[in-house]
């Protein structure tokens, strides 16, 4: 007999929801088929992510989805809405671990079962050339948020995996760009997949 599939929380943003991309091809779902391939089996995401969302914004849908119980494994991806909306890296640092420490609740109190996910570099897009705001500022910012974030993970013992790298250099290219001119393409995403894989890979794979 088949063991259970793992149970899978998705948490973020239009970057995990996957706006302008087929479901299959939102970076959980490829994740899911990538472990599958591995012989681990997790059960398709349930999501809590919309495009838009800062951290508040998803902080209280958490809420309004509650009871969520406890799951064997939780992503999280967010913090760009609250950059373009300007707000000090003073600001999201609160939120952010606020979210944090709840992912690792829903975990089961298991902060090697939750995954975080840098904020990719939006401004090196179409739409970030065409919005009329400093680029180099967009990236400066990006790089101080995901900083501490990667900082807020290593203090509690949760892998933090850089896709902003890759968003930079592969993003770079016409068919890693969504229709929208803004969003990652589902090519974009299993890029992202590709570094996160292994490391999810790892903890599932450690004994609970």
């Amino acid at each position: 007999m088949s063991p259970e599939p793992l149970s899978y929380l998705a948490l973020g943003d239009s970057y995990t929801i996957g706006e302008a991309v087929a479901e299959h091809e939102r970076w959980p779902a490829q994740l899911v088929a990538g472990l599958a391939r591995r012989g681990i089996a997790l059960a398709p995401p349930r999501y809590i992510a919309t495009t838009g969302w800062s951290t508040d914004e998803l902080w209280a849908a958490m809420d309004a989805a509650e009871p969520l119980g406890q799951w064997d494994f939780v992503s999280l991806l967010i913090g760009v809405n609250d950059q373009y909306r300007r707000r000090a890296v003073d600001n999201y640092v609160p939120e952010f671990a606020r979210l944090l420490e709840r992912a690792i609740a829903l975990a089961g109190d298991r902060p090697e079962r939750v995954l975080v996910l840098s904020i990719p570099d939006w401004g090196l897009t179409p739409f970030g050339a065409d919005s009329g705001r400093d680029r180099r500022r967009i990236a400066e910012e990006l790089d101080a948020y995901n900083a501490a974030a990667a900082k807020e993970c290593a203090g509690r013992g949760v892998a933090f995996v850089d896709v902003t790298g890759a968003s930079r250099t592969l993003g770079l290219r016409p068919d890693r760009v969504a229709g929208d001119g803004l969003h990652p393409s589902g090519l974009a995403y299993a890029d992202w997949t590709a570094l996160a894989l292994p490391v999810a890979e790892r903890l599932l794979r450690q004994r609970p």
